[in-house]
């Protein structure tokens, strides 16, 4: 899926565009990794608050697309990648929450911002989502990330809940957040728990 929008937040024309992958050219795979460390050095990073070496990152995307029940979608701006997201099922044998999914990772490098790259890649997670049954998706972040908190209350997350020491950051320990939100009503969503396999929606 691709979703190609058009920023007028700068005097220059850019091309945005939001897709799901299934594979990283060499290019792709750098170009996710330059923008893994800008977003991990602004404090932005998806668990990681110092960058680690390149060989480290490199093995962690490659490593992501080949676990099951786990989906990347991309940002790009200009063609280049500038920010990602991921969304991951429960694995098989927890048929209880298998309803539900977790929208987690979700960066954009710095220099990226300012484009709708965000609101891109979380409409983006959540359509894939509906299109594979998923009825709740669930996320969590960490005080300190205002801009995303603000992303998602904006975009109908419900927070049911505050974990009061839930990172370490700068030696620092920080609050963090719970959020939901019901993408298919409580009636329509009978089958979801045996929806269609994300990968292949």
């Amino acid at each position: 899926m691709t979703e190609d929008m058009t920023s007028g937040e700068t005097h220059v024309p850019v091309t945005v565009a939001v897709e799901k992958v299934e594979s990283l050219s060499a290019t792709d795979l750098a170009d996710l990794c330059e923008a893994s460390e800008a977003a991990i050095a602004e404090g932005g990073g998806f668990g990681w608050v110092a960058k680690p070496p390149r060989e480290t990152l490199e093995k962690y995307w490659r490593g992501f697309l080949l676990v099951p029940g786990r989906s990347l979608f991309v940002a790009r701006l200009d063609g280049m990648i500038a920010g990602s997201a991921q969304l991951i099922r429960p694995p098989r044998n927890n048929e209880a929450q298998a309803f539900s999914a977790q929208l987690t990772s979700s960066f954009v490098a710095p220099w990226a911002r300012g484009h709708g790259l965000a609101r891109g890649l979380l409409a983006a997670v959540e359509q894939a989502a509906r299109r594979a049954g998923i009825a709740i998706l669930n996320l969590d972040v960490r005080d300190t990330q205002q801009a995303a908190i603000q992303l998602y209350e904006a975009a109908g997350f419900t927070r049911w809940g505050t974990h009061p020491a839930y990172a370490r950051v700068a030696g620092r320990i920080v609050p963090g957040h719970y959020y939901f939100k019901r993408l298919i009503a409580e009636d329509e969503a009978g089958g979801a728990d045996a929806g269609p396999e994300l990968d292949n929606a």
